[in-house]
């Protein structure tokens, strides 16, 4: 297979570029663009390692040095914390963005052309690498504000997936008292028995249904007591999830 310098070098300088500015993104660093491509094109002298007689530890400790002087002229050195983060961070994302590049070349690529369809794949792995971390963010995000829920209604126990709301400020205006909003089509609530609770939004008001519990037990550890729930009856638009915890009892789980 015939290596063109050029290619190489381009290739090289746009996954640097890349992966820091994925660790820019990541870690919210405060740097420039222009410190980036400085840092990128430091990175060019790792293509010079592949026409030096080094030893495989040679070759480690050369391109570890020249991985520190590249994160430190991207991002600068606050503190030791600081700097092990960014390390971290761009050696991680390289794992992962040169092992999605590998396996679209073994899956897509021919020997023909390899290093024009390489680039082409560098063009495309950005679009896959940012959807990756955008899915995580997002789940790490609702991983954190679900909960598991036990409520004890009535001399019944009711088990529920529940979602924190931080923007839900639900409680009834006479004792102040939470509501979690609950979809269950077993629970029947009637007038007669329900304490009704007036509400707004921006685009809607009426009043809700609600009941006491007994007491609810979020995530096997913590108990709550002076609890209203409240039936819904639409479906929540969040996968999985059957209630909604208002944002004023976050205090109580934190």
């Amino acid at each position: 297979m015939k290596v063109y310098i050029d290619v190489l070098l381009l290739v090289n300088f746009f996954f640097d570029f890349l992966l820091l500015l994925g660790v820019k993104v990541i870690l919210k660093r405060k740097t420039s663009i222009i410190k980036i491509i400085l840092a990128s094109l430091i990175g060019e002298l790792t293509c010079i390692t592949l026409f030096l007689p080094l030893s495989n530890i040679s070759l480690i400790l050369v391109k570890l040095l020249l991985s520190i002087i590249i994160i430190i002229t991207a991002f600068g050195y606050k503190s030791s914390e600081y700097f092990k983060k960014n390390f971290l961070y761009f050696y991680l994302l390289s794992i992962i963005l040169g092992g999605l590049v590998y396996f679209l070349k073994v899956t897509f690529i021919t020997a023909q052309d390899m290093l024009y369809n390489l680039v082409i794949l560098l063009i495309i792995a950005p679009y896959l690498l940012c959807n990756y971390f955008k899915e995580v963010k997002n789940y790490k995000s609702n991983y954190t504000l679900r909960h598991e829920l036990e409520i004890y209604l009535d001399g019944k126990l009711y088990n529920y997936t529940a979602y924190l709301d931080t923007g839900n400020k639900l409680k009834d205006p006479y004792k102040k008292r939470p509501i979690l909003l609950v979809y269950d089509d077993k629970l029947n609530f009637s007038y007669e028995d329900s304490i009704l609770v007036p509400y707004k939004t921006i685009d809607n008001e009426g009043v809700i249904k609600c009941h006491k519990v007994d007491k609810v037990i979020v995530d096997k550890k913590v108990e709550l007591s002076n609890i209203l729930i409240g039936k819904s009856y639409k479906k929540f638009n969040i996968e999985g999830i059957d209630v909604i915890l208002p944002n004023i009892i976050k205090e109580e789980l934190e």
